[in-house]
């Protein structure tokens, strides 16, 4: 909707220039956070499992009620001495190793009475124990194993945000959003940091998948069929968890990514130096926003599983990639908010009104309320089924009680505190309350990302300490100052956007 005012609105190329303050605290925190990575690296114990080497060979291990029983869903911890093997909280990961337990409570239980790793009682109650193939116990991590974890955590975080901020610029252009393109120079800035996110993930699987992916070193040790090592569900998803497809199929996809958002850059500058309303290159931004977004609707998906689902080798869910470009689609939502009011209050899109923070404030407010669908709908779904491969990924999540913790926070950060605070009209106009949700947004979307890591790739050798809020630090501070500078690269204004002054006199209405 727009409206005109009683006085016109000048539209015209605002140049960038990165303010000494802001570029301070962005360079400041980049060094802080990288000071305390450096400390929590040399800080690391020896060995990631010492803390629980004193359990004398105890290994706990997820008890599943029977699915018939409709009155109970997941039993506390049952404990089994194996011998030779210390405490491991991926122990639960196990239940797929013993193929499709929940048979058993259906009294399919023959494929596998033979298998020594599925334990049925009397009453019915599944137990399944670890295989010491390649969990935890045997594979003994080493304690660099979680500085690994947290450089994808990182990694991958930021790097989804910033393909998620390709995708705000390919929706816009293929809505025909008009309201959007006064402050479309933000979000082209973001994506810049594609390549950077790619770097830190390849890193991870390429010097650390043997530790981070236990498929990986399964795959490593190729246990001959029948063997006692061998994983029938491992070497049946072989195909797809390889260590081939994981770096190659990584870099095709986001170069993809990337490719399309250097497209859409250079017609975006070239559309600065046409003549007013020339739509050619509007025209092109489309066709290609149409494209991109096609590859990107089917392929993210197949990214969050080969990079983060694969942590959890033997758990899935069809709602996972969508869950991921939730959580990617609401942070990069927050922080295009905060660099346009940054901007705005350091003097610049002068163009940009209440109304585009107000609509700022409602995707803010409104993709909250999907994540949490989203994130509910995967949860519930689980916990009704109660098959073990499946519940396996949350006993994790509710066996350690540092995750139990993060995971009910998880909730509070991502959907009660925006939805409260963001309900009120004025509330999604106020710069001041528009911050302090995004700070909560963005650790709290990190914490999301973290449950979807550590607990399948280091158990409860997984803590908050000065390893992690260092790593934090250093990735925040290099986006703002990298986006900062790319800011800077061309005017904030798309002067020659066909729908620049149908965006200067948006209104949302009262």
């Amino acid at each position: 909707m727009a409206h005109l005012d009683s006085h016109a609105v000048e539209i015209t190329k605002e140049q960038f220039t990165v303010p000494g303050k802001a570029k301070m605290l962005a360079l400041g925190t980049l060094i802080i956070g990288a000071v305390l990575t450096i400390i929590g690296v040399f800080t690391l114990p020896a060995d990631s499992h010492d803390k629980h080497a004193s359990n004398g060979g105890v290994v706990k291990v997820a008890t599943v009620a029977n699915p018939q029983d409709t009155g109970a869903k997941t039993d506390a911890a049952h404990t089994a001495t194996v011998p030779g093997h210390g405490t491991d909280s991926a122990a639960p990961h196990a239940a797929a190793a013993a193929g499709h337990g929940h048979d058993a409570g259906h009294g399919h239980g023959d494929a596998h009475a033979a298998d020594p790793n599925l334990i049925v009682d009397n009453a019915g109650h599944v137990t399944l124990l670890p295989k010491p193939t390649h969990k935890d116990p045997a594979h003994a991590k080493p304690a660099m194993t979680r500085f690994w974890a947290n450089l994808l955590v990182n990694g991958y975080f930021f790097l989804v945000i910033s393909i998620a901020a390709l995708f705000f610029v390919a929706v816009n252009y293929i809505a025909n959003a008009g309201w959007s393109a006064a402050i479309k120079r933000v979000p082209e800035a973001m994506y810049t940091f594609i390549p950077v996110g790619l770097v830190a993930v390849l890193a991870v699987i390429i010097f650390a998948r043997y530790d981070i992916y236990h498929w990986a070193h399964y795959e490593h040790l190729n246990p001959a069929k029948g063997s006692a090592d061998y994983d029938k569900i491992l070497a049946g998803k072989s195909g797809f968890l390889n260590s081939n497809f994981l770096i190659v199929g990584t870099i095709l996809f986001v170069s993809i990514y990337y490719l399309f958002g250097l497209k859409l850059r250079s017609l975006s500058a070239q559309e600065d130096n046409t003549q007013k309303g020339d739509t050619s290159f509007f025209r092109k931004m489309t066709r290609f926003s149409a494209a991109f977004t096609v590859i990107y609707g089917f392929s993210i998906s197949v990214l969050a599983w080969l990079l983060i689902m694969s942590i959890d080798a033997h758990w899935y869910s069809t709602i996972f990639g969508v869950y991921n470009f939730a959580t990617a689609w609401v942070t990069s939502l927050t922080l295009i908010c905060c660099f346009v009011l940054f901007l705005r209050s350091a003097g610049y899109l002068k163009i940009v009104s209440d109304e585009h923070i107000h609509d700022l404030g409602k995707f803010m407010f409104a993709f909250s309320i999907f994540w949490t669908y989203i994130w509910l709908s995967q949860l519930l779904l689980i916990w009704y089924a109660q098959i073990p491969e499946e519940v396996a990924y949350y006993y994790d999540r509710f066996n350690d009680p540092q995750f139990k913790i993060q995971f009910f926070a998880n909730l509070v950060m991502n959907f009660i505190a925006p939805f409260l605070i963001l309900m009120t009209r004025n509330n999604k106009r106020n710069p001041i309350t528009l911050g302090i949700v995004a700070v909560i947004l963005l650790i709290g979307h990190w914490n999301d990302v973290y449950l979807m890591v550590m607990p399948g790739s280091i158990g409860s050798a997984a803590q908050i300490g000065v390893l992690e809020v260092g790593m934090f630090l250093f990735f925040l501070g290099l986006f703002v100052y990298w986006v900062l500078q790319a800011l800077t690269k061309r005017s904030l204004i798309a002067v020659n956007h066909p729908y620049i002054e149908e965006s200067a006199y948006h209104d949302v209405g009262p």
